[in-house]
């Protein structure tokens, strides 16, 4: 029988967990947990999805500094920001909303965040802390999807996991915490480029759907009782909607009835990310 991950639910459970930490290290350190959030032009998904950070993070009684600049911002206006912020003792977490307008290099604005200020996980220094299994952040999105899987005692160790997807955001930081021996999973990391996908999913006790395509994975691709989790969020357009579109993820609906686990879009993966982003803030902070 299909049961719904609720993420919503599991993310309100570790945000109250993580309100608690930040309160604690108030009382007995006088420290406020403090993420500065930098969104450069008005791209409306960005919008939308910094203004669910910076909400979470005021209800959990840490700080949020937004700082929003126009597209035209020049990329050493934007490093020379950064750097501020990296010598600023009352700032623990820095987050730049991806995507970069197209003048400015975001490998070049990734490298110049501290290590220690980097929640997002993206700094060189912090992938490949993670790929040696060393202390340190872990990147939102894939932490996440480990979570709601433990959260429902879905068992990781010797499943074989097949991601479809291989960004830096999700797939590859993903294949790299499921290979650790906490997790214990076998791993198929497909992409555009896998001859005969069907073939992977088939054979996987969990798909992990990242492509970013919406409705990619069909119903025949997938066999009954299969763990689904579905990380797209994709835009179709729907003249019935008020906004003239509708949210869906990488996973088509009738594939989705096949599975025993499954993540909706929205409502699965998307709150796990944000609260993996402020237990990130939090330990930055020394709580």
């Amino acid at each position: 029988m299909l049961k719904i991950i609720d993420g919503k639910a599991i993310g309100r459970k570790i945000r109250e967990r993580i309100k608690q930490r930040a309160a604690a290290l108030r009382k007995k350190r006088g420290i406020i947990p403090c993420l500065a959030v930098i969104l450069v032009g008005e791209d409306p998904a960005s919008i939308s999805y910094v203004t669910a950070k910076e909400k979470a993070i005021a209800e959990a009684g840490m700080e949020s500094r937004d700082l929003r600049l126009p597209a035209e911002t020049s990329e050493a206006e934007l490093l020379s920001l950064i750097s501020e912020l990296n010598n600023d003792k009352k700032v623990h977490g820095i987050l730049v909303q991806l995507p970069l307008p197209k003048h400015i290099n975001e490998e070049k604005v990734i490298g110049l965040i501290a290590p220690e200020k980097d929640v997002d996980c993206f700094h060189p220094i912090s992938v490949g802390k993670k790929v040696l299994e060393k202390p340190g952040f872990l990147p939102c999105t894939p932490h996440g999807i480990i979570v709601l899987l433990r959260e429902n005692n879905i068992n990781i160790s010797g499943s074989h996991v097949v991601i479809v997807g291989r960004s830096n955001i999700v797939g590859k930081p993903l294949a790299n915490l499921l290979i650790r021996r906490e997790n214990n999973a076998t791993v198929t990391l497909c992409h555009t480029g896998t001859k005969d996908l069907a073939f992977h999913t088939l054979h996987a006790d969990i798909i992990i759907a990242a492509a970013g395509k919406a409705e990619f994975i069909k119903p025949e691709m997938v066999k009954e009782g299969t763990v689904i989790i579905d990380v797209g969020v994709n835009r179709v357009p729907d003249s019935s909607k008020e906004k003239g579109y509708r949210l869906c993820g990488d996973v088509h609906p009738d594939a989705a009835k096949k599975a025993s686990f499954y993540t909706p879009v929205p409502g699965g993966v998307g709150p796990m990310t944000i609260a993996m982003l402020m237990q990130n803030v939090v330990e930055a902070a020394g709580g």
